[in-house]
């Protein structure tokens, strides 16, 4: 009776503790302390109770003290429940909250107490608030007293931790927030030094590879408050320990984690203060690490280099003092042993070493010429890397350039550590590299490094690489095989866009390139359109390049677009003339490969340029206005929006004003706007050229895309409608005003426009159409994929979040539907779409909806559209690895299906059907094992298939299922 009625009262008390006066305050505390000595089954309630005051702002000075000191006494704490310790717990961090003063007042009993009530603890939701209470004990300097090596003791005999939460755990804690609830405990006072470095140089050697880890990074925690005095007597063990882990252990963790505590320990040492009487211990620590390493570096056999190379390099890289103490050392040691290996794997394994440690130079920044060991070493070094960029093997060619990019970028680092005939043989390195290296990797680094090096080095590479490059570019070699020289081109073009990294060498490339692209044009060589994809692949690299630095942005707009423009308005003019000349220009692919050139351009132009640019380029296409073009004097106006034959060329350049205005910034006016969005409209509905109609429609669906809202995008789209749904009635240009449905469908679904569900529909009409159904369903895929030139983020269109989830959840339904309801000519048109939408959702969204889809999707692997089938099999291989709870309901028919498919007579089928077989395996095993013997059979076949990739895919999937069910697996 005595327990329910202080039940009541604390229950009413936990409701209302705030409402308390003062003297009620100290009435209660008195009775609840009193209660404290009532039978056991009274206590749990008068805990309550005591909780519920303990929040109360009005207790009176000197209660906590009494309420802690009569819980200390009174309750044995670790024999009550779970919750009522819990209780305890929440009271002492209650008044170390608003008490602190009274409780430091007790001094070390206070610290002794909570020792009593902690000791034992078991429970993982109680063991959190204890080590957040003994964090707060230490971090406010609550009097310890003798008791430090108790209070490790009462939480260290929870380490390491070893603990798994139970399945479907409602409290949701995790070992991870044991472990790192615990290590902010034992690495918050360097009192706890002299019992926990021995307890964890013992756990270091255990055989648990969690023990291992926490240890270290329990370490690696305490380095960053000791000092030498808490560190010295460890040493010696500590180093062995980390040491034997890095030489003898299989585990990558393992070995990171050492390798981070012996780092933490270098750089605590390097920052103790040194006394004039004491001894230095980082110089006797690193000697120790020298000694026992130092002779691994010169074995023959070079077993234990790696090791050994790791273990010096994480000492040096702790402080500038550990570094030049080390590299000191190493480095003579590592260049002569350079020297002496011949075999060229031996030497990549040094110079990647010696690599390891020139890079730790560029932590500490600038170093006095008398503190740096590299500068004594320039000439050895040097030499090293030149002959290892000389050397037949392409892997220490690659660890050479890699090597070379470090010794530029040290020079800032290390005045003259360079000297300018240094630099210059730099460059005369990377230039054979770049352009007669057979290797393409060697190449390819070469003009990385090259790009890397060109912004520290401005003057040299514009003065020295830049006029090499062209010269090359412009030489014609008799004794070269045509084959040869237009590799050579091709690597000259790709060397002058990787070195076109700094305001200076654009300056002088650029206008290279720009000259070469008029030579190709001018030339009649059949492969000349493929030439100037090339420099409009390099151009492109340079705009890419310019795009964070202003200056650099707006030099190459104004120099390549007016010049591109020029090229291909007077080619385009040549064509109605003379129908032979600047052809190549004209072709598909190469205003393609001018797209982006001119996007990327255009895109990070700041508002104010981009305004003046297009208030030229507009004109040009609308009204022919050409002054702005340099070499201006063309035989004849230019109409690209004009009617008539002779001018189709000119309407094929409205993709190079497609690239322009639907990069610019959204707030940027376009001139004259409304005038030229009806007039892309009539070419989008009119041309008979589909790469025409389709630039047309593309462009208006960009500017439809940024238009701001409002009666004029309303009537120009209404225009649109009108147009559309005449093409597609009846007549010649069905398709064309097709792919205007489908880009400005994709213009307003991308804004959530009103209008983009009316458009959809109509699309979702035309899957039913015998002639178009097909073009229709693949435009879903247009509708939900990136669009590589329009309509992205990357040139400002208006995209919002989740518009793919939006419209999975307002068109799927219809699709469905639609699918149900059509003629068996059309059903494969709606299977076709689907399978479009669903390829590009988010597989998460996926997943959710999968039961109510999958047997559609299952269905449409017996269609025999080969475009329906690959996209299908893309959607169901990941389907396999994150949900195979319910693909396991439908194993019989995937298992089925995907054979079936490994015979397809299209490649791309074939190998997706065994991914999608090898993805099977992941279903639960006692699912799949009746199907392990068929399944391995049936794979045998595709084993001898005619195609390379085909195979590899055939005998990875047999594998893995020969292996189904093995132990272990």
């Amino acid at each position: 009776m005595r327990g329910r009625g202080i039940q009541l009262l604390s229950q009413v008390l936990l409701q209302c503790y705030s409402l308390l006066q003062e003297k009620e305050v100290l009435h209660l505390v008195l009775f609840y302390e009193n209660r404290l000595q009532d039978h056991h089954l009274v206590i749990p309630s008068v805990l309550q109770g005591l909780r519920a005051l303990s929040m109360c702002e009005v207790l009176s000075p000197g209660l906590a003290v009494s309420v802690l000191k009569a819980i200390f006494q009174e309750v044995h704490v670790q024999s009550l429940l779970q919750l009522d310790r819990h209780t305890v717990y929440s009271i002492i961090t209650n008044f170390m909250g608003t008490r602190e003063e009274e409780l430091k007042g007790l001094g070390a009993d206070f610290t002794f107490g909570f020792i009593q009530v902690m000791d034992g603890e078991k429970d993982p939701r109680n063991l959190l608030v204890a080590f957040q209470i003994v964090r707060d004990l230490i971090a406010k300097n609550y009097a310890l007293g003798p008791f430090v090596e108790e209070l490790f003791e009462v939480t260290s005999c929870y380490f390491p931790i070893d603990f798994t939460p139970p399945p479907n755990d409602p409290h949701g804690i995790q070992r991870e927030d044991l472990i790192l609830s615990l290590r902010a405990v034992l690495a918050s006072t360097p009192q706890f030094a002299e019992f926990l470095l021995p307890l964890l140089i013992e756990k270091m050697d255990s055989d648990l590879q969690s023990a291992k880890l926490d240890s270290l990074q329990t370490l690696t925690a305490c380095c960053a408050i000791y000092g030498q005095k808490e560190l010295q007597e460890f040493l010696p063990s500590l180093w062995s320990s980390l040491r034997r882990e890095v030489f003898q252990t299989a585990s990558e963790k393992v070995e990171a984690e050492c390798l981070a505590a012996l780092h933490a320990l270098s750089a605590c040492l390097s920052c103790s203060v040194l006394r004039s009487d004491t001894e230095d211990l980082l110089d006797s620590f690193l000697s120790s690490i020298l000694q026992d390493c130092r002779h691994h570096l010169c074995e023959p056999d070079m077993k234990l280099v790696w090791p050994s190379a790791k273990l010096l390099q994480a000492a040096a890289g702790a402080s500038l003092r550990a570094y030049h103490c080390v590299t000191s050392s190493v480095l003579p040691l590592l260049l002569e042993q350079y020297t002496k290996h011949p075999q060229s794997s031996q030497r990549r394994t040094i110079l990647e070493m010696l690599l390891g440690f020139l890079e730790l130079q560029q932590k500490w920044g600038h170093v006095e010429e008398d503190e740096s060991t590299l500068l004594s070493l320039r000439a050895p070094v040097c030499s090293v890397v030149f002959s290892a960029l000389t050397d037949p093997s392409v892997q220490l060619q690659l660890v050479g350039i890699r090597a070379l990019t470090v010794l530029g970028s040290l020079q800032a680092l290390v005045p003259g550590f360079l000297s300018p005939s240094d630099l210059e043989l730099v460059v005369d390195h990377l230039i054979r590299l770049a352009l007669h290296e057979e290797d393409s990797q060697s190449s390819e680094a070469a003009m990385e490094a090259a790009g890397s090096l060109a912004p520290l080095y401005p003057k040299v590479f514009s003065g020295h690489m830049v006029p090499r490059l062209e010269e090359e570019l412009q030489s014609e070699r008799q004794e070269e095989s045509p084959r040869d020289h237009c590799s050579l081109q091709q690597r000259c073009l790709q060397a002058l866009a990787a070195v076109s990294t700094h305001t200076s060498i654009v300056r002088e490339t650029v206008p290279v390139l720009l000259q070469h692209l008029r030579k190709v044009q001018k030339g009649s060589e059949a492969g000349n359109a493929q030439d100037m994809v090339s420099v409009c692949q390099s151009l492109h690299r340079v705009a890419l390049q310019c795009q964070q630095d202003a200056e650099s942005c707006w030099y190459y707009h104004q120099t390549v677009v007016p010049c591109l423009l020029a090229m291909a308005v007077q080619a385009a003019m040549q064509e109605s003339t003379h129908p032979l000349l600047g052809k190549a220009l004209l072709e598909e692919e190469v205003l393609a490969a001018m797209v982006p050139v001119i996007s990327a351009a255009t895109t990070h132009l700041s508002p104010e340029l981009a305004a003046q640019s297009v208030s030229h380029v507009v004109p040009l296409f609308l009204d022919g206005e050409v002054s702005f073009l340099p070499q201006n004097s063309f035989p004849c106006s230019f109409q690209p929006f004009e009617d008539g034959e002779c001018l189709e060329a000119q309407r094929r350049l409205v993709a190079l004003l497609m690239a322009f205005v639907c990069s610019l910034p959204r707030n940027v006016a376009i001139p004259q706007q409304e005038r030229l969005l009806r007039e892309l409209l009539a070419l989008s509905c009119s041309c008979n050229c589909p790469f025409t109609a389709t630039t047309a429609a593309k462009c208006f669906a960009g500017l439809v895309n940024k238009h701001l809202a409002g009666q004029q995008l309303d009537e120009i789209l209404q225009l649109a409608v009108n147009r559309m749904e005449l093409g597609l009635a009846e007549g010649p240009c069905r398709m064309q005003a097709l792919t205007l449905l489908l880009w400005v469908t994709k213009a307003l679904v991308l804004r959530y426009h009103p209008l983009s569900s009316r458009l959809t529909d109509k699309l979702l009409g035309l899957l039913g159409d015998t002639e178009l159904g097909p073009a229709a369903a693949d435009g879903f895929s247009l509708l939900m994929a990136e669009s590589p030139d329009v309509l992205h983020k990357g040139c400002h269109a208006d995209v919002r979040i989740m518009f793919r989830q939006r419209f999975f959840t307002d068109n799927v339904p219809k699709l469905v539907q639609g699918f149900h309801g059509a003629g068996p000519d059309v059903k494969a048109n709606y299977l076709k779409g689907l399978s479009h939408v669903l390829n590009h959702l988010p597989k998460p969204v996926l997943v959710t909806e999968l039961p109510t889809l999958l047997s559609l999707l299952l269905e449409a692997l017996s269609c025999s559209d080969r475009v329906v089938q690959l996209s299908t099999l893309s959607c169901l291989q990941p389907l396999l690895l994150e949900a195979p709870q319910i693909m396991s309901l439908h194993v019989d028919t995937l298992v089925t299906k995907f054979l079936s498919l490994t015979s397809s007579p299209t490649m791309a089928v074939r190998i997706a059907a065994l991914r999608c077989a090898h993805a099977l395996t992941s279903l639960p095993t006692t699912v799949l094992l009746p199907y392990k013997a068929r399944v391995i059979r049936a794979l045998a076949k595709p084993l001898d298939d005619k195609k390379r990739l085909v195979r590899k895919e055939a005998v990875a999937a047999r594998g893995e299922w020969f292996l189904l069910g093995s132990p272990g697996r």
